[in-house]
């Protein structure tokens, strides 16, 4: 079922009162079907015009000028059979005013809006929508916040969000497509645009080329710098794209043939100095394992001529890098009028398997919630995250299913946005493990709580968690192991929080600790995180893993473009190791200055930075508890205590090992795991 769209409102707003008169219950076609094939099974027309007051949708072959010199040719022969006189100057002006321009690749028409005539432009995605399902419209010119904004508004990222891509396969991406011509292979290449780019590492390795290669490495850049390839685009650019044009120029004015090898070098190392010196800092480092490069190579290599992708950096103001790619939005609400309009492809789902692979019916449930939730709420989008952002994801770890939601409040006008992870032990899980109804909806109710009170001791202990947790559940049908209860409502646990803007501190670039300031203030930040988590003993539940420094550590800038402050976004594995000492748990600890030591130029200042937060850090900890003893003592009394690992009795041991600890000692340990390391 199409969207319902008030061409009348919309026409009036912008002075034509005539458009919904025009409105059809059906769209002629002047020209091939839609999707027209030949013999060869191309595309007859990959052009189309859509005429919204006339309802026809003109597909004959040639550019969208000529089909309106065709449409308007045929109303005026169509008028002529009927005795009617040609249409006037004013309405031949109206009728190519209410049109919008379409390119139709093999199942997909893409509506090229203009940005300042949205209206337009959905008037013309409702009437496609009588013809084509609206998982086959999408729009161009998504470069323009106007239109992002504008798609954003009905609830439709997922109209316009780039195809997730794993971490991997970005890395694999980015690997094979590095090429030669008649040499080194210094190029990258798009297989979609047929253009190859040069960056300046390749650069670089021209210049390390002996005098003969070197000479032939540049006349071939040059030349390719200077041709389009068959389909119209360069056959070589240079990266990134932002690139001054002038740097090219630079290039390709080198006259080889007139310079002897010693000049030519020299002109060319010129070109090099000044290209680098426009490369965003971000980019300097050319490694798949610095998110910031590997994520605009990976946009370069796949960018299209008809792009209708918009980055998650376009969608999200301010998300981190390593969102790149990972988020697959999904059909999301708006509110219209005070009522709440879920997308319509919600109704394909329940007979269109293609349909039903984008509607997420736990995402509808939350989309549900929010909507129940907040009264002021204009629309939401969400969004599912498949894959573990974590750059080494624990093996064997079972994670719950993990959404993003971005929403505007009409009271402050302000985009927000919420991560969602649902509880990875609910009904359903213990139902898996062949327990009976009751027995399910208790032990899943009784994790729910021994997660927030995990909560609760970790920042009672220090750890700087995002403000607010909050809980929420949803009703789905058990399709589980057990037979027994096939089809049975259960309830769904999941937690809701701020999203926390920052970068993971196992996602910073590499470059960034080149700069002695910056390492030395992300080494205490992490060395006073790190005592914390040894603290409260988090560990992978499966594994026993160390997690610290895995992805849930972000870390945020301040104004002097320092590390300022340390956000842990999940205390999941809080409290799994209660028992062991600090000693005998630290050693794991020393990494997060081992995996860094070729990155800084102090290494030793770095790690000892570290150490002597971790160890400032732990006897904070400790005199804290020792000063309010009886608070931290009594804070989950009311809760049951059971020796064989239920939350109050973790607590207590935690406690007992946190006032018995000599935080000298660990950090003795923690410095002698480093040396270790580092095989002193």
């Amino acid at each position: 079922m199409a969207d319902t769209v008030d061409l009348g409102s919309t026409a009036r707003a912008w002075g034509f009162e005539s458009l919904r008169a025009h409105q059809r219950e059906t769209m002629k076609i002047f020209g091939e079907e839609l999707f027209a094939k030949d013999s060869q099974g191309r595309l007859i027309s990959r052009i189309g015009t859509l005429f919204l007051k006339s309802g026809t949708l003109v597909t004959k072959r040639g550019v969208h000028a000529m089909q309106r010199v065709m449409w308007i040719a045929e109303l005026n022969r169509l008028r002529a059979e009927k005795g009617m006189e040609s249409l006037t100057r004013k309405e031949e002006e109206e009728e190519i005013a209410f049109s919008v321009d379409l390119i139709f690749n093999d199942d997909v028409v893409l509506v090229r809006p203009d940005p300042s005539r949205m209206d337009l432009a959905f008037a013309a995605d409702a009437e496609l929508q009588k013809i084509v399902s609206k998982r086959r419209i999408r729009f161009l010119n998504t470069h323009s916040s106007k239109v992002r904004n504008a798609l954003m508004a009905r609830g439709e990222n997922w109209r316009m969000a780039r195809a997730p891509i794993s971490q991997d396969d970005i890395k694999n991406l980015i690997s094979s497509s590095r090429v030669a011509l008649s040499g080194e292979p210094l190029y990258y290449y798009n297989s979609v645009t047929g253009t190859r780019y040069i960056t300046v590492e390749g650069a670089s390795r021209i210049l390390s080329l002996p005098p003969e290669a070197f000479r032939a490495h540049i006349l071939e850049a040059q030349g390719m710098l200077s041709r389009r390839n068959r389909i119209g685009h360069p056959e070589l650019d240079i990266f990134p794209v932002t690139t001054p044009v002038d740097i090219k120029l630079m290039f390709k004015n080198i006259r080889v043939d007139r310079l002897s090898d010693t000049e030519l070098r020299r002109a060319f190392s010129a070109v090099d100095a000044a290209w680098r010196e426009t490369v965003p800092a971000q980019l300097r480092d050319e490694s798949v394992e610095n998110f910031e490069w590997r994520n605009e190579m990976c946009r370069t290599l796949t960018r299209t001529a008809n792009d209708c992708g918009a980055d998650e950096d376009e969608l999200v103001q301010g998300i981190s890098p390593e969102f790149y790619r990972q988020i697959e939005w999904l059909p999301g609400v708006r509110i219209d009028g005070g009522e709440a309009v879920f997308d319509p492809l919600w109704d394909e789902a329940a007979s269109d398997p293609e349909a039903a692979a984008v509607c997420d019916m736990r995402a509808k449930s939350i989309l549900f919630d929010f909507t129940r939730f907040y009264g002021d709420v204009e629309y939401v989008n969400i969004g599912r995250i498949a894959r573990s952002l974590a750059r080494q994801p624990i093996e064997g770890s079972r994670r719950g299913s993990v959404y993003i939601v971005q929403y505007r409040s009409r009271r402050d006008g302000e985009d927000k946005v919420r991560i969602i992870r649902f509880q990875k032990w609910g009904t359903a899980e213990h139902l898996d493990e062949g327990k009976d109804l009751l027995a399910s909806i208790n032990e899943a109710d009784e994790y729910t709580d021994y997660i927030v009170d995990r909560r609760l001791m970790c920042m009672q202990l220090g750890m700087n968690l995002p403000e607010r947790l909050v809980v929420g559940r949803i009703t789905e049908k058990y399709t589980g192991c057990s037979k027994a209860y096939s089809g049975v409502t259960v309830r769904t646990c999941y937690f809701a929080r701020a999203y926390v803007p920052g970068v993971a501190s196992d996602k910073i670039p590499p470059a960034k600790f080149r700069n002695p300031a910056y390492a030395l203030a992300f080494a205490r930040l992490m060395g006073a995180a790190a005592a914390v988590d040894l603290a409260v003993g988090r560990r992978s539940t499966e594994t026993k893993e160390n997690l610290f420094d895995k992805n849930c550590e972000v870390v945020q800038i301040g104004r002097d473009s320092l590390p300022e402050r340390l956000v842990v976004t999940d205390h999941g594995g809080s409290f799994v190791n209660y028992l062991h000492s600090f000693e005998e748990s630290v050693a794991p600890y020393a990494n997060v200055v081992l995996r860094r030591r070729t990155f800084v130029s102090d290494f030793e200042a770095f790690s000892e930075a570290f150490v002597s937060a971790f160890e400032e850090s732990l006897r904070s900890t400790r005199d804290k508890y020792r000063m309010q003893r009886r608070a931290y003592d009594r804070l989950f009394a009311s809760r049951p205590y059971d020796e064989a690992g239920s939350g109050a009795y973790r607590w207590k041991k935690t406690l007992e090992r946190l006032d018995a600890s000599d935080p000298a000692a660990v950090a003795g340990r923690l410095r002698k795991a480093i040396k270790e390391g580092l095989g002193c």
